[in-house]
């Protein structure tokens, strides 16, 4: 290791470190003090994901959360299998998605609970055959800092979900869009942030760069997600005219883009688009809902004929390259024999958010201060 020398006017000799060995000394006291907060500077953005599987039956009977065995993933170590929690560290718009399986002989209803009382989705059905159906169901959520989400099984003993090694039982979810209030400053590829003067470190390549994350303005932001609390029950009808699907909850409405008056979204931001929905099929009515693009271009469909007094679920998604002023709606058959169910549990739910902004769409003269 090099020193210099520096003498003092009464002659005494001093060892000084370098002006690099000052600079990682000084770094380092900055790391350690990080680490000691428990703050990971080198952070590789705001991140928080995890998906989980049961690989066993759980048993109705008790009012109880459904927990996990084998958890795929954990950014952010939010979710907590053993209790089967996630808890929001970061506040955003968040993505659930969970898919169940009936068991034998039993019924099927599975919740998507919020903070403990609050019901945002349901999977159900209400056969006690022998058979053994599967039912997903999705829905974007806002969340705050602390706040809860689990699944929780119906606490009667006649509710059961099946599963095994296959797994038949995955609950997953991902921040898709952090609030802008939760931005962290953290360190990029320069040895220090302007907030924090090591001695003898140089100044940063680009005095103007913002060590700060990028707003949430930075990039185009478009999702939502909306449910039904009530029945939509086909009529015969005299014409052909068809007619979006409504819904009354609105969970999630990122940049205004859906309308829930006309129960269309619109593209504002030319991209790839994300889409699922969920429908609940009435007892002894079939069910046949589309998802629409503009006015009469059908992308994808959920269909069941089965008349049935049973009520039962189907769940469709896909990826859609949009233009600015495309349009994407659900669409149900409007003949009586046809209906979509739903209650305050939410069995109907329609989600979409942008994954992949095109160029167009991008704001390329940004400057950073």
């Amino acid at each position: 290791m090099n020193f210099l020398q520096t003498f003092t006017p009464a002659g005494e000799t001093l060892c000084r470190p370098c002006r690099s060995v000052s600079c990682l000394l000084g770094l380092l006291c900055y790391l350690d003090c990080m680490t000691a907060l428990n703050i990971t500077p080198m952070m590789s953005g705001l991140r928080s994901s995890f998906s989980a599987t049961h690989s066993t039956s759980v048993l109705g009977g008790s009012h109880q959360a459904v927990t996990f065995d084998h958890l795929l993933v954990n950014v952010g170590e939010d979710f907590n299998p053993d209790t089967g929690h996630f808890r929001c560290r970061l506040p955003g718009t968040y993505c659930f998605s969970f898919t169940v399986r009936k068991f034998p002989w039993k019924m099927l209803l599975v919740m998507l609970m919020k903070n403990g009382m609050e019901v945002q989705a349901i999977a159900y059905d209400e056969s006690r055959n022998q058979g053994c159906k599967v039912q997903s169901q999705s829905v974007m959520i806002s969340l705050k800092p602390l706040e809860t989400v689990y699944l929780l099984l119906q606490e009667s003993p006649d509710y059961d979900i099946y599963s095994n090694v296959g797994p038949h039982i995955t609950f997953s979810g991902y921040l898709v869009y952090p609030d802008s209030t939760s931005s962290i400053e953290y360190l990029n590829n320069h040895l220090s942030p302007p907030e924090v003067h090591l001695p003898g470190c140089p100044p940063p390549i680009d005095p103007h760069y913002d060590w700060k994350r990028r707003t949430a303005n930075d990039e185009p932001r478009s999702a939502f997600s909306v449910a039904r609390t009530s029945s939509a029950l086909g009529e015969r009808r005299g014409h052909h005219e068809r007619e979006a699907l409504m819904f009354d909850v609105e969970y999630v409405n990122i940049g205004g883009h859906f309308n829930i008056t006309s129960g269309r979204f619109t593209c504002h931001f030319p991209g790839a688009y994300y889409f699922a929905f969920t429908v609940g099929k009435h007892p002894r009515r079939a069910v046949s809902v589309k998802l629409m693009k503009g006015r009469a271009e059908v992308q994808a469909m959920v269909f069941n004929e089965n008349m049935s007094r049973r009520r039962e679920m189907q769940s469709q998604s896909l990826l859609l390259s949009l233009k600015r002023g495309d349009s994407i709606w659900l669409y149900s058959q409007q003949d009586e024999g046809y209906a979509v169910y739903s209650n305050q549990g939410r069995y109907t739910t329609f989600s979409g958010f942008l994954v992949y902004p095109d160029g167009e769409s991008m704001n390329t003269d940004r400057t950073f201060y």
